[in-house]
């Protein structure tokens, strides 16, 4: 793919063509799919009435993903690109706008994950049996969310249950001798709503790295198996009363290629268990007709242990304890919000930190309106953290609707990564220096601006953005000592359509990345590591009486795998199937095919990814 940038006589083309071609079939259209939003102001709202960058993904998807993981399945979304080091289980990360994995959060109901050591969040141990819907928050977010939103959110939402009480259950059988079965039960009454959902993962994968000639190949499979469950159960004694519960709990092992540098060190079986859990208990409580008050307590955990052969090598803990208060408020024009938050962070494990914990107090504020054709959201958030001081971020947004179906919308936002407990209190060993704990946070600042076109079934929506990084964190030789010395500036656009045609369904997201270095060295003006300056995802779907089928086009341009841009890793393309026959009305086969005309690619040098692959199975889902 060639490197070009997106000029606005393309963009005015491209979108005075689809109104002239959906406009006819848009006026018979009659399904309207503007989907209730939480993630973009914590507060329930239609997406078609938002000033942010937000999609979400649906639980049809997810089933359509067959054995896709979370991380690929994010990667077809608008701005979103990932990287793995091998099969399922292994580490992985995704890129949203460019901005690494450790400057964007995971929620899951609305709890934080990840790890204060390393600063991300584990997607490859999440189940996607267990999801809902995903919802993804694109652009700086520090402001409700408080650190580390600099790229954006995503937020994961378990199996809820509502309706009279239904099992549900699907199983298959796929290339590499995967198996996924996934049982749950779910109902619900104006009283109780509740969902229990268990599943088990178990692939033999393939080898993890590829490379003979890398020291860590070991020419053996890569496995990974995994255990999960998920409960929500909520009561409501009266009405706008609620108490609920949530639960995720997933127990994941993978093999992976490493070695300790003996003779035989790269042909042990080297392992790693992990634990990721969510648990949170909440009372929602609507105070009087215009104030609604929620409170939740919980924790997320995420536990690692490293095995080689059968001797245990490491140990990493994260444990975040949250309570949080929020207060929706609707007044004459518009809803405010206004919360306390207080999160512990405690590390523990094999690695002897000099400090163990730290507490993050906050405060935020917002207010978001629909004024006639104009909306406006405002927030405004305080984050005193014990390790490094107070931070401040806000962002406001300005969205006007010019016509039924044009509207647009200019934002501006700060946000800010906390150095996790590497960066500051690991311990000097060999030639590094050791962590250093006067590491002030990561600072960004991000202006963006976008259009919407809407119409019956059809959308179109264009969104550029120019976000500053700056206080980057760098491990600089020769003492590799981290340092707050590097800068990046990330910008782009995203187009994308998807629409319905009567039986027919299509979609088409197209992005355009420029992620440079903007440190002063050898590697100024540098592309990031990792990130590809442009891609596509499309799908093209049709429905035949009890045939649902589904194809996949995705084109990933070329990237570098080191900062000084020295090692290109090659663009791809691929190809993926999709297609369920309904037996009945609840029952159905399905069949996914990925990467059907076995492209090799590389998301990570030298390490290998899935070639052609296929999984069958059958799903009982009670509608």
């Amino acid at each position: 793919m060639h490197q070009s940038r997106p000029r606005a006589a393309r963009t005015s083309t491209f979108v005075a063509l689809l109104g002239g071609l959906f406009s006819t079939a848009a006026h018979a259209a009659d399904q309207q799919f503007d989907p209730i939003v939480v993630t973009a102001t914590r507060q329930a709202t239609r997406s078609n009435e938002l000033t942010s960058d937000v999609s979400v993904i649906t639980r049809e998807e997810i089933d359509q993903a067959g054995q896709s993981t979370l991380e690929q399945l994010l990667a077809r979304q608008p701005g979103i690109q990932y990287t793995a080091n091998g099969g399922p289980g292994t580490n992985s990360g995704v890129f949203i706008r460019g901005a690494s994995s450790n400057q964007s959060i995971v929620l899951i109901d609305g709890l934080r994950i990840g790890s204060a050591t390393n600063g991300s969040a584990a997607l490859a141990r999440i189940p996607m049996d267990q999801i809902e819907r995903i919802e993804i928050l694109r652009g700086p977010a520090s402001s409700l969310y408080g650190a580390d939103a600099i790229g954006g959110v995503i937020q994961i939402f378990t199996r809820q249950g509502a309706g009279p009480a239904r099992v549900n259950a699907s199983t298959g059988y796929g290339t590499y001798g995967t198996t996924d079965t996934t049982v749950g039960v779910s109902g619900g009454t104006e009283l109780v709503s509740y969902s229990v959902q268990a599943g088990y993962l178990d692939t033999g994968s393939f080898n993890a790295v590829h490379n003979k000639n890398n020291i860590f190949y070991d020419p053996d499979n890569d496995g990974y198996r995994n255990s999960n469950l998920s409960a929500n159960f909520s009561v409501r004694p009266a009405t706008g009363q609620e108490i609920g519960v949530n639960l995720l709990a997933s127990d994941g092992t993978n093999q992976y290629d490493s070695n300790d540098f003996s003779a035989r060190g790269a042909a042990k079986n080297y392992n790693s268990d992990q634990t990721i859990g969510s648990y949170s208990i909440y009372s929602r409580n609507r105070l009087n007709q215009a104030w609604t008050s929620t409170l939740r307590l919980g924790r997320s955990t995420d536990a690692a242990k490293d095995y080689a052969g059968n001797v245990r090598t490491a140990t990493f803990r994260t444990d975040m304890d949250i309570a949080s208060w929020q207060n929706d408020i609707v007044l004459p024009v518009g809803e405010a919000l206004l919360a306390a938050e207080y999160t512990k962070q405690k590390v523990s494990g094999s690695t002897d930190y000099t400090v163990t914990e730290r507490t993050i107090r906050s405060l935020l504020a917002g207010w978001n309106a629909t004024v006639a054709q104009h909306r406006l959201q405002f927030n405004l958030r305080r984050d005193d953290n014990s390790q490094f001081g107070g931070e401040t971020t806000g962002s406001a947004s300005y969205g006007y609707q010019f016509t039924p179906e044009w509207r647009a919308h200019v934002s501006y936002g700060t946000a800010f990564r906390a150095p996790t407990f590497n960066e500051l209190y690991f311990p000097a060993s060999g030639f590094f220096a050791g962590g250093n704990p006067d590491l002030k946070p990561e600072q960004a600042k991000n202006a963006e601006v976008g259009a919407n076109w809407e119409r019956g079934n059809h959308r179109f929506s264009a969104v550029f953005y120019h976000n500053d990084v700056t206080d980057l964190i760098e491990f600089r030789p020769p003492t590799y000592a981290p340092v707050n010395v590097s800068k990046a500036l990330l910008r782009g656009a995203t187009l994308s359509y998807d629409g319905r045609f009567s039986d027919w369904g299509m979609g088409v997201v197209v992005d355009f990345l420029d992620p440079q270095n903007e440190a002063d060295g050898p590697n100024k003006g540098n592309r990031l590591a990792r990130r590809s300056d442009q891609q596509m995802s499309s799908y093209v779907s049709k429905t035949m009486g009890a045939w649902d089928l589904r194809a996949e086009w995705q084109l990933v341009g070329n990237r570098y795998d080191d900062p000084a841009n020295r090692n290109l890793l090659g663009g791809y393309g691929l190809v993926n199937l999709y297609a369920d026959y309904r037996l009945q009305r609840d029952w159905a086969l399905f069949v996914r095919a990925n990467n059907i005309f076995d492209k090799f690619y590389e998301t990570v040098d030298n390490y290998a990814t899935a070639g052609a692959n296929v999984f069958v199975g059958v799903r009982y889902s009670p509608k």
